[in-house]
């Protein structure tokens, strides 16, 4: 039964868009709508500001991280990381919202906040270096992505965190292919760009 309810209810959870909630509540939009589309923090920032971009990213954050605990509290460490993998799905595709969402990072934060503390510093570390190098946000966020499995192996993690590791790292590059493609043009937004009304980018 548990094999079945942690990842529904933490599906459940990771639907919670804050990215059009958030939008919604301050300026009255559909943030799918502007900018990117997309519903996270990067492009809540570019196209409404910082004080809701940050409720958007404090609330997907910490869905991940109580996708976890709930996964603990029902199982154990197999448990929590389905439950943190549901919670991203349900952010990318959130049943709420016609299955549009967001690109799982922030959300991703949260789950490896809860289950690696030490793996997530270094994934924050990258991030961060490769944002005031090339103030690519999307390179951050797939760089970040991609350290946290190859962390998890060289720091002997328990195998269903390497396992989170690779699927989750799996899950934000893919939903980065876009992004990956501009980077590889050349055509690729730097982070201060402010957005209006949907680009076909």
């Amino acid at each position: 039964m548990k094999l079945f309810l942690v990842p529904f209810l933490a599906y459940l959870l990771g639907s919670i868009s804050f990215g059009i909630i958030v939008t919604k509540l301050f300026k009255g939009i559909d943030i799918r709508e502007y900018g990117s589309g997309n519903t996270g923090f990067t492009n809540v920032l570019r196209v409404v500001g910082k004080g809701p971009s940050v409720l958007v990213l404090l609330g997907d954050v910490l869905k991940g991280s109580l996708s976890v605990v709930l996964g603990f509290y029902l199982g154990d460490i197999s448990y929590a990381v389905l439950g943190g993998l549901a919670a991203m799905v349900g952010h990318n595709y959130p049943v709420y919202f016609h299955f549009r969402g967001g690109k799982g990072v922030a959300t991703g934060l949260g789950v490896a906040l809860a289950l690696a503390p030490d793996v997530t510093l270094l994934a924050l570390l990258i991030f961060i270096i490769t944002l005031l190098v090339s103030r690519y946000v999307s390179l951050g966020s797939i760089l970040a992505a991609v350290s946290v499995p190859v962390a998890m192996y060289f720091l002997a993690k328990p195998f269903p965190l390497l396992l989170f590791g690779i699927c989750g790292a799996s899950f934000v590059v893919y939903r980065h292919k876009s992004n990956i493609v501009r980077l590889y043009q050349g055509r690729e937004n730097k982070v201060g760009k402010k957005w209006g009304k949907r680009e076909d980018i």
